[in-house]
């Protein structure tokens, strides 16, 4: 896919999200779940491949539970740079919104190639929250250009069917922070760099 579609829907002079440089990958693949308040909440799923991230929002967030499938719509490629992306990307914006890190680690598959062109990509995540087994699946007879797929706990060590790891752990594993306190924080920061504007005059009145 590519970074074209990431560069072309970004104003990079209004929002602080990395541009679209391409990078290679090297070493362990890196993979990264953000929480993001944007016109809805939800969960981007993001893993590292062929120098760029392939990318998923899932409406409802990953769950522990191999029973429940969670629908994941593919979205552009974004770059590498923005596995550490936190804050806030402005109003009026694409995704206008607070994003905060809320997992982050590597992940191994056999052959992803194959399973991207298949449609079942099979990997092990190996996560500060989400572990073990997984699988994403694109849903057959899908009408979305093949953009719906449903991603599934594999039944393993790791696999829960009562925790709701995104109630438990709602914070950042980067900052600490929740999403009310990125937000908070990322516009007391540009209040401080807005520069002092009060005409003075050069007389004080009494």
């Amino acid at each position: 896919m590519g970074l074209t579609r990431y560069r072309k829907k970004r104003d990079f002079s209004t929002t602080s999200e990395p541009r679209a440089i391409p990078a290679r990958s090297g070493g362990k693949l890196r993979f990264v779940v953000q929480k993001h308040a944007a016109s809805r909440l939800h969960y981007d799923f993001r893993l590292e491949y062929a120098g760029v991230l392939k990318s998923w929002a899932i409406p409802k967030g990953p769950s522990l539970n191999p029973q429940e499938k969670r629908l994941a719509i593919q979205v552009e490629d974004h770059p590498l740079a923005y596995a550490d992306f936190e804050g806030i990307i402005p109003q009026g914006q694409y995704g206008g919104g607070s994003v905060l890190v809320w997992d982050q680690g590597t992940w191994e598959c056999s052959n992803i190639q194959k399973g991207l062109s298949e449609g079942k990509l099979e990997f092990a995540l190996h996560g500060e929250k989400l572990k073990g087994r997984w699988s994403l699946v694109r849903m057959r007879g899908d009408r979305r250009d093949g953009k719906n797929w449903l991603l599934m706990k594999v039944r393993d060590r790791y696999a829960s069917a009562t925790a709701n790891i995104l109630s438990s752990s709602p914070l950042s594993v980067l900052s600490g922070r929740g999403l009310d306190e990125v937000s908070a924080e990322e516009i007391s920061k540009a209040e401080l760099r807005q520069p002092n504007t009060t005409k003075r005059s050069g007389k004080q009145g009494t």
